[in-house]
């Protein structure tokens, strides 16, 4: 475990091997599980501002399920997440050429539409990041349709964090991300 500021890392950030390899799951993480994609607070204002920016990047079947369901939902917890079709894949969500699935709202800012890359807690999967009152705690979220990435993770020697670096930059700031470069390569020297 690496303790940095208010945040708790789990060590299995720098343990374990990750990159995306679409090519492979075509992005089943945007259709599997039992809700859509978490959002912060701070994330719900600007969806709220910028959808008429995003919404001609994204389906018909996803601006109808957010027409009927709204930007965003809160669940069971009081927590939110993005608005899902027929509680599967994300409202955000469309299919590229090759069955991949892209994120609607990465395709504007890439165009320039928005500001808004995309909901952090998709940018910053495997990681996963549960809320305390004091801190937050950072784990490596493992799931089978991840497998490929786990493996050409592991061809590549690329490291869960080493490969989310942008994210962790994005979501923490890069004297935080160097810090914990700086605690891992410590640590692994040591083991």
């Amino acid at each position: 475990m690496i303790i940095i500021q208010q945040t708790v890392i789990s060590d299995d950030l720098a343990d374990n091997f990750f990159v995306c390899n679409l090519e492979a799951c075509k992005g089943a993480c945007c259709v599997e599980g039992d809700l859509g994609a978490p959002l912060e607070e701070a994330e719900l204002k600007i969806l709220e501002t910028e959808y008429e920016n995003i919404k001609p990047f994204l389906t018909e079947a996803g601006r109808q399920a957010i027409a009927e369901q709204g930007l965003y939902i809160k669940d069971w917890e009081d927590d939110y997440s993005t608005t899902t079709i027929g509680d599967r894949e994300c409202a955000y969500a469309l299919y590229d050429g090759k069955g991949i699935l892209k994120c609607g709202i990465e395709e504007a800012y890439l165009a320039g539409a928005t500001t808004f890359k995309k909901p952090i807690s998709c940018h910053l999967y495997p990681i996963r990041i549960t809320k305390y009152e004091e801190f937050e705690a950072l784990n490596y979220d493992r799931w089978n349709i991840c497998s490929p990435a786990c493996a050409y993770g592991a061809n590549l020697g690329v490291r869960v964090y080493q490969f989310l670096k942008d994210p962790l930059i994005r979501k923490y700031g890069e004297d935080w991300y160097n810090e914990l470069d700086r605690e891992v390569e410590s640590q692994l020297g040591t083991k």
